[in-house]
């Protein structure tokens, strides 16, 4: 069963501040003893939101990906073929690199099984694969190229975040062309 919320303190909230701590000072500074700190309780009230450590990280990995999501959503209104597989792509960069500690979160829930989870990635692959449906990709296909959509943008994310780009190169130019070519590819194998 899960444990109720105490009154005041909302989840978002709590999420929030998880968030910034992530943000600012990294996932390993993420702990329910950090957490109450910045929000001025003792961590016991936390167990009334989530059950420990894994349960924050769970709740700050769903937290994450629903974010992501309305950012790459946001980004893909009014556009249509490569133009929306661009400003989604652009969309998911920018928001590795301004919550670089919540993006993290994404990629590390305790159970990538978890239903939770999994439900809020599915949102991301779902929307992912209507944007890509000018390029008539059905069943396995579609999900293999929405994983290397994925691939491609988590790679130059990481390797941005870790400074892997030392060339004085427009970082946002290199990625265009990425993404471009990634799709004249798609166009060449339907």
């Amino acid at each position: 069963m899960s444990p109720r919320p105490k009154v005041g303190l909302e989840l978002t909230a709590i999420l929030d501040a998880a968030g910034e701590i992530a943000d600012q000072l990294g996932i390993p500074e993420v702990t329910l003893a950090n957490l109450a700190k910045k929000l001025g309780i003792r961590p016991p009230s936390l167990y009334n939101h989530f059950d420990g450590l894994q349960g924050l990280r769970k709740k700050l990995a769903i937290y994450g990906i629903n974010q992501l999501y309305e950012e790459i959503a946001d980004a893909a209104i009014g556009e249509a073929g490569p133009r929306a597989v661009l400003a989604m792509s652009k969309a998911y960069v920018n928001f590795a690199r301004n919550h670089p500690g919540i993006y993290e979160a994404t990629l590390l829930a305790p159970d990538p099984e978890d239903e939770e989870v999994q439900e809020a990635g599915a949102k991301i692959v779902n929307l992912s694969i209507r944007v890509l449906q000018v390029y008539q990709l059905e069943g396995e296909r579609a999900l293999h190229t929405v994983r290397g959509l994925r691939s491609i943008l988590h790679g130059f994310s990481a390797l941005e975040q870790k400074g892997g780009f030392k060339m004085n190169l427009d970082l946002d130019e290199s990625l265009t062309i990425i993404i471009q070519g990634f799709l004249k590819g798609m166009g060449n194998n339907n």
